[in-house]
């Protein structure tokens, strides 16, 4: 299996406190393929909850909602607005522009690896196993 390419990501934070991440942009989209908040959650494997309580953070964070939804309707589900579309369009660009822009920094990090670097699932670095491990911090027991 061949490692996933380095990469960068945007995340945008906005005045009002709102937030737009590369996984909000996947849930968009997602709603849009299938028409249906329930049905991107099983597609993405994240809960009812998390992705409605998502698209509602998104629709609060714009004063024109990215989401129209359809409750009780027959079928219901959710459509993508206007509004959402271009949401997607302006994000789309930004993460061009950011690739584009950011495209020789990038190579010359990747070229600098370590080969050897384990990733933890805790997020701690951890290049050398042979390492003597740290004393901890406390002197209890």
């Amino acid at each position: 299996m061949t490692p996933e390419a380095s990469k960068i990501e945007v995340i945008i934070r906005l005045s009002n406190g709102g937030c737009l991440t590369p996984e909000d942009m996947t849930l968009i989209e997602a709603i849009q393929k299938h028409r249906s908040i329930s049905a991107a959650g099983r597609v993405l494997n994240i809960s009812y909850r998390k992705c409605w309580l998502m698209a509602d953070a998104l629709n609060r964070t714009f004063e024109t909602p990215v989401f129209a939804t359809f409750p009780g309707r027959h079928g219901g589900g959710a459509e993508i607005t206007a509004f959402g579309q271009r949401l997607i369009a302006l994000y789309k660009s930004m993460q061009r522009r950011a690739d584009t822009a950011s495209k020789a920094a990038l190579e010359e990090l990747a070229a600098a690896l370590d080969p050897d670097f384990k990733s933890r699932a805790n997020g701690g670095v951890v290049a050398d196993q042979d390492r003597e491990p740290q004393r901890p911090l406390s002197r209890r027991t």
